[in-house]
């Protein structure tokens, strides 16, 4: 059982860790703004997924970013982009004044992500479906090199529609790569409409275990569920484990929650404002 000053130290890290993420998620608004850059919508729900793993289980030190030895992380929904670079400059990977480049002709954050365009950036993803292949592959290879690496790789519950999605989790579970962790941004939209109603994603948590996974279900902004989760994630040993972050597209913003406009809308100027003082930062 913890000791009361290590539950108020892990309480004063959630309420650290809750401050950012109103703060970064009124720095991801401006930056579509003034990128003329979509997908907000879709950052907006995975930061706290990010969050959660940086501000915990990961083994990643910001100034040996490719130590051999490090976790893996991998942004499979490629295009929330901006939600990692945001993350990775909190935690102090790169200088947080390059976030002002986002998306901008010789910047060295694209709008979608290129292999070690940036440290910590560990692969190309936003052509869904393929996150979870490389990530599996990772993992093997430390097995077979003896590190104690962990690979994490998250997902969007519409990349499930991929096939090969489905291939990557069975060979997962056939090589039992206990060192591997997919987490679902269940937000439950996609491109064109409501997951559920452009294929028949659920039961998702069945389908997962299913396929030999190690299956938990939390509510995807609540950053001490989302970090008990990944701290267990890894200590069954019997398998692969996926958790599955029951998320909000948009979170953070009353007019953009839920709201599948914001898949491609841009915020105007005004909206920038409005969403600022809503999070408390004007």
């Amino acid at each position: 059982m913890p000791s009361r000053s290590e539950t108020l130290s892990a309480e004063a890290k959630l309420s650290e860790l809750a401050h950012a993420a109103r703060r970064l998620r009124g720095q991801l608004v401006q930056m579509s703004h003034t990128a003329r850059a979509p997908h907000l919508g879709s950052a907006l729900s995975c930061l706290d997924i990010l969050l959660a793993a940086y501000g915990g289980a990961l083994r990643i030190d910001p100034h040996q970013p490719w130590d051999p030895c490090r976790d893996r992380f991998i942004l499979s929904k490629g295009h929330a982009a901006a939600a990692l670079y945001v993350v990775l400059a909190e935690r102090g990977f790169f200088p947080r004044e390059w976030l002002a480049t986002y998306a901008q002709p010789g910047s060295c954050l694209p709008e979608q992500m290129s292999p070690g365009c940036v440290p910590g950036v560990e692969a190309a993803t936003g052509s869904l479906g393929h996150g979870l292949s490389l990530g599996a592959g990772m993992a093997l290879a430390g097995r077979i090199q003896r590190r104690d690496y962990r690979v994490w790789v998250v997902l969007s519950d519409g990349e499930c529609n991929e096939g090969s999605v489905w291939e990557a989790a069975m060979f997962a579970a056939a090589r039992q790569l206990t060192n591997l962790v997919a987490i679902v941004d269940f937000n439950r939209w996609q491109a064109t409409g409501r997951s559920e109603e452009v294929l028949a994603l659920s039961p998702l948590a069945d389908k997962w275990s299913a396929f030999g996974w190690q299956v938990t279900e939390v509510n995807g902004h609540d950053l001490g569920e989302l970090q008990q989760a990944i701290d267990r994630s890894l200590q069954t040993g019997q398998g692969p484990a996926c958790i599955i972050a029951r998320t909000i597209k948009g979170r953070g913003v009353s007019f953009m929650e839920d709201d599948n406009n914001w898949h491609y809308r841009i915020p105007t100027a005004d909206e920038v404002r409005a969403a600022h003082a809503e999070l408390g930062l004007a």
